[in-house]
């Protein structure tokens, strides 16, 4: 009897690919890392079944950042001097029709950037830009680097000391330029470089430089103008000066996030009031919504691109909707958290984990948890210390039999 093999050979694969199938399991899984207001710590917990996986001592109290793919966040310690990165412990594999999820224990990535004041750091294409402002200097490690547990960065230095800015931008850095003649003041616009820092073409004027963020293939800075917004250009990258509406009042934004899944950013607009803006127009470009209090945090939902939160100082959350441009839902939260004082004192910070809201409440020690369908409180959870800062990763993926 004659046998076919190729026949033979595909219905083994088939067989095989569907008994993979069978054993392939659907996992979600969501982390939230929470640094201390004043402890040098990062405490990260299971926002899933609310348990404590693992409490990272690092060198002083933290700003943290989770990168764009959610396998690494990075704690910013400035007044330590040092960048620290953690590996998150959860990983995705894009296969098209579906994505594995890879979930391991987070731990300290044993990577560090040690320097003067850093401050800003920001993400683009898997590269990560942490600029020291007591040197001046943007000290650029990529995602892959830092898992492999290396601290191989380069260094890109500006002209001076500065509250700064860095992006690296494919084969550039976008630099904030100092204010020459007032050191201590904010950066006065943006000059594009090559990867070892020599300047492309001249300064791009954005007077009191504070704020960026990206939404899709846009980068946005804001300035007391209005913002320069950053697209890919032919060779080298191109730039747009997009002014502030003359219907909005006096003010500026100096602090952005970009939408995902819808291209837009959100800032804040003066203390009780923020600004949704649409960078891929010229005119009714920003659109001004004012809040009942003082604003304290916002953060954008990516799960859900039509909204995004804002925490306001009278203990409400506020379910905001980006497309009409209102407040769609209020939720009283915690205890008044005033906006009098000084700008570092611990106050509420907002995250979206999957379907949970949760916003950190320091002066308790705990998290509240708002369910982000309903936009109703749905728990705690008690964390040591005062809770501060925020950031979450995770997602749901298969996992294989097996692997």
């Amino acid at each position: 009897m004659r046998t076919n093999w190729a026949s033979a050979t595909a219905i083994a694969l088939l067989l095989s690919l569907s008994a993979s199938a069978g054993h392939a399991e659907e996992v979600t899984a969501w982390r939230l890392f929470i640094s201390d207001h004043a402890d040098p710590k990062v405490t990260v917990i299971d926002a899933v079944d609310g348990g404590k996986l693992d409490t990272f001592q690092i060198k002083g109290p933290a700003s943290l950042h989770r990168s764009e793919s959610g396998r690494t966040v990075f704690a910013v310690q400035g007044a330590a001097g040092v960048v620290t990165g953690i590996a998150s412990g959860i990983s995705f594999d894009d296969h098209g029709e579906h994505g594995d999820i890879d979930v391991e224990a987070p731990k300290l990535a044993g990577v560090e950037i040690t320097g003067k004041k850093p401050s800003h750091f920001v993400e683009h294409d898997g590269d990560f830009a942490a600029f020291f402002d007591g040197e001046g200097v943007a000290r650029i490690i990529s995602e892959k680097v830092v898992l492999e547990g290396k601290s191989d960065f380069r260094e890109v230095k500006t002209d001076a000391p500065q509250h700064g800015v860095a992006v690296a931008y494919g084969s550039h850095v976008i630099l904030s330029e100092p204010n020459r003649e007032k050191p201590d003041e904010l950066p006065v616009g943006i000059r594009v470089a090559d990867e070892a820092g020599a300047p492309i073409g001249g300064i791009h004027a954005c007077p009191d430089l504070h704020g960026e963020a990206s939404s899709g293939n846009i980068l946005a800075f804001a300035c007391a103008t209005g913002l320069l917004v950053v697209s890919h250009g032919d060779g080298t990258p191109a730039i747009r000066h997009l002014p502030y509406a003359d219907s909005l009042p006096d003010g500026k934004t100096t602090t952005l996030i970009g939408g995902r899944g819808l291209q837009y950013f959100l800032g804040n607009y003066g203390a009780d009031k923020v600004v949704l803006i649409d960078p891929t127009v010229e005119s009714d470009a920003f659109r001004l919504i004012s809040l009942p209090t003082r604003r304290v945090h916002f953060a954008i939902d990516p799960v859900r691109p039509k909204f995004a939160y804002v925490f306001t100082e009278d203990g409400q959350l506020h379910q905001l909707d980006v497309v009409k441009g209102e407040i769609a839902n209020s939720l009283k939260l915690t205890d008044p958290y005033s906006m009098d004082g000084h700008w570092s004192e611990p106050r509420p910070r907002v995250a979206v984990a999957g379907d949970r809201i949760v916003v950190t409440d320091p002066l308790k020690g705990v998290l509240r948890l708002v369910d982000a369908t309903s936009f109703e409180k749905t728990g705690d959870i008690a964390v040591e210390g005062k809770p501060f800062n925020i950031v979450s990763v995770g997602g749901s993926g298969q996992t294989h039999e097996g692997e």
